[in-house]
């Protein structure tokens, strides 16, 4: 009876452990740590909601650096689940994947206080799970590339950094960024795109409070990270599609002129007749030059 009430002990703190820091399970040579409670915040209504990333840490002889994945889905749907870039875990990589308030539970800025919270969360815990934290690379598609340029190019905007998630005394800076088609300059977008910015036929027109066909500037340039490129801004690798009638190139064209204004890596890939996403994004050559723009700037 005691050697059952020993066995019976043991799984009730097992399962109180896994409802605290979620499911844990050992794939090949990955351990996957998912559902991670990063922050709390509240949604629509008032209401707290819990924010969750999963994490993939490669059994490495030393902890990998970090790299970050952020969904798209338009800033109103998505998922974390099925992350973009797994294979980073293949090569000496650690992976989170992060989900973040949507614009129709909060508008513009709480998606970046989000991603920042998950940023210092994963801080603040890399001794915990068994990565390195000191260097963090950040990638996203679409929305999630919009999020993913923010978070290069405004590590020292506070109106931006938010309390989410506590842990302040972390940095929320990121060292290298990839971005896949997500826009970066919504005043730009309002001139070339004017069908998609001030419509629902976007998502940044929720995204960032649109009424009446309109979006006020201000927020169009406190959500677009290109009003905050600055020298010490991390380098930054691109993909656009030449065809992709969602977010036209000229977004990925206007990192690229700003990085280049004050002499900072950037590198842009046009995939020729691409749309908007798609496998060729995220395999074959696409995946070799993201993971060599990784371990280009990795700490040795």
């Amino acid at each position: 009876m005691k050697h059952r009430h020993s066995l019976w002990l043991l799984i009730v703190m097992s399962l109180l452990i896994l409802q605290k820091t979620g499911h844990c399970e050992e794939s090949s040579s990955v351990v996957k740590h998912q559902g991670l409670v990063y922050a709390e915040d509240s949604g629509a209504g008032n209401e707290t909601r819990s924010l969750h990333l999963d994490l993939f840490v490669p059994m490495t002889s030393e902890p990998p650096p970090l790299v970050v994945w952020i969904h798209g889905g338009g800033w109103r749907n998505g998922s974390r689940r099925n992350p973009k870039l797994m294979e980073v875990t293949e090569n000496g990589y650690a992976l989170a994947s992060l989900s973040y308030r949507f614009s129709k539970e909060a508008i513009f800025p709480a998606q970046v206080h989000d991603c920042k919270a998950a940023i210092r969360w994963l801080r603040a815990n890399s001794n915990r799970y068994g990565y390195n934290a000191e260097w963090i690379a950040v990638a996203g598609s679409s929305a999630g590339g919009h999020l993913a340029l923010l978070l290069g190019t405004s590590g020292d905007v506070t109106e931006l950094e938010g309390e989410v998630g506590g842990n302040l005394k972390q940095s929320s800076s990121v060292q290298a960024v990839i971005d896949y088609f997500g826009p970066s300059d919504f005043v730009l977008r309002g001139k070339t795109q004017p069908e998609r910015a001030y419509t629902n036929q976007s998502g940044s027109y929720a995204l960032l409070g649109g009424k009446g066909g309109k979006v006020p500037e201000q927020m169009e340039r406190l959500a677009s990270p290109a009003t905050y490129v600055s020298t010490d801004d991390p380098p930054l690798l691109i993909f656009h599609g030449t065809a992709d009638k969602t977010v036209l190139l000229d977004q990925s064209d206007r990192m690229v002129e700003l990085y280049d204004a004050v002499g900072l890596d950037v590198e842009l890939i046009r995939l020729e007749g691409a749309g908007h996403g798609g496998k060729r994004f995220f395999e074959g050559n696409s995946l070799q030059k993201a993971i060599l723009f990784l371990n280009a700037h990795r700490p040795d």
